[in-house]
């Protein structure tokens, strides 16, 4: 294949450019043509993509004639109109809200879980809940090894879930002291912890909370899977981190893990508690990587282990994800190949 005609809804959101940047050098996925959009508030402005200048355009039903992919970073609502329109004639619409995460027949994926879930597959793909992402890749090798039963997850959040409001809302915060009006947040976020992301239902579980539920047993092919999440928003501009107890049915020697986790496609560990070496958000931000550390047995109990991840949430967590779903579908399209799989 010569190039591909790659249409970005979104394009000048914090995910939708951090997916075109992602896309701007990546000989696996070879764009000739790029269809920027968004909505008509940025529509007319440029954007640099290899070297060029190409104007956004707004966002309409016949945006996507003649795209070979799309990807979708706008928001679960423009997702639901466009994305079924994109997909006749995309042959691979790939979508970062939650719009179809659930759909029995569209599959949800982490290419280092699931990747299987893209074969002879053509149409709409969903990418996960970023703090997901980093979840099932560091739980997966585990749960081939000693086989999942159950999951408690505390999350911390940076601001950049909620895209670029959440970064200056912080930022002005920090400045001015002052909560901004147009701040996404019901209470301050400098210097607070927030244990509230997205609504909460009647029995006091936030969206948040239920994503990672039912997005990991979607993933893992788990569908009894005990997970019990509790998720926060911290004062972070990027990166989220999340302390992790997992219990399994096969014994589980903390060693033996430990190795398996460095053997795994897209984990990086940083495991040297007595030096002070364990993941930060700091070091994760601008990285591809999840990263694994803190990683101990469970007094008393040798079939569970409690780790620390954390990972980029606009990179790993949402454009990462999305590229390396294009570049699976390719491959498996047999038109190109990626070097990696």
């Amino acid at each position: 294949m010569a190039g591909l005609r790659v249409a970005v809804a979104g394009a000048t959101g914090l995910v939708g450019r951090t997916i075109l940047q992602a896309l701007e050098h990546n000989p696996l996925i070879p764009v000739s043509n790029l269809v920027a959009l968004a909505s008509e508030r940025t529509a007319g402005t440029h954007i640099d993509f290899q070297g060029e200048q190409v104007e956004v355009r707004r966002l309409k039903e016949d945006s996507f004639r003649g795209c070979d992919l799309a990807f979708f970073s706008a928001g679960a609502a423009v997702s639901r109109r466009f994305a079924p329109i994109a997909a006749p004639h995309a042959r691979w619409v790939i979508d970062n809200s939650s719009a179809f995460r659930m759909e029995p027949a569209i599959p949800l994926v982490v290419p280092e879980v699931n990747a299987q879930a893209l074969r002879s597959y053509r149409g709409i793909i969903a990418n996960p809940n970023c703090s997901t992402i980093q979840m099932v890749v560091a739980l997966a090798p585990l749960h081939l090894r000693y086989g999942l039963e159950s999951v408690v997850v505390s999350t911390y959040q940076s601001v950049s879930g909620s895209g670029a409001k959440g970064i200056r809302a912080l930022d002005q915060e920090i400045v001015t002291g002052v909560q901004s009006p147009d701040s996404p947040y019901p209470h301050p976020i400098a210097l607070n912890v927030l244990p509230h992301i997205d609504t909460f239902d009647s029995d006091g579980w936030s969206g948040e909370e239920h994503k990672m539920i039912v997005e990991t047993r979607k993933i893992m092919s788990l569908p009894d899977l005990h997970v019990v999440p509790t998720t926060a928003r911290v004062p972070v501009r990027i990166g989220h981190s999340e302390s992790i107890y997992a219990r399994f049915s096969e014994r589980v020697d903390v060693a033996d893990a430990r190795e398996l986790l460095k053997s795994a496609d897209g984990i990086i560990v940083r495991d040297e508690p007595g030096e002070d070496v364990y993941p930060l958000a700091r070091e994760a931000a601008g990285s591809d990587g999840v990263f694994v550390g803190r990683i101990r047995q469970i007094p008393g109990d040798d079939h569970a282990l409690a780790l620390w991840v954390v990972a980029d949430n606009v990179r790993k967590g949402a454009a990462t994800n999305a590229t390396r779903i294009a570049e699976l579908a390719l491959a498996n399209s047999k038109e190109v190949k990626p070097a990696h799989v």
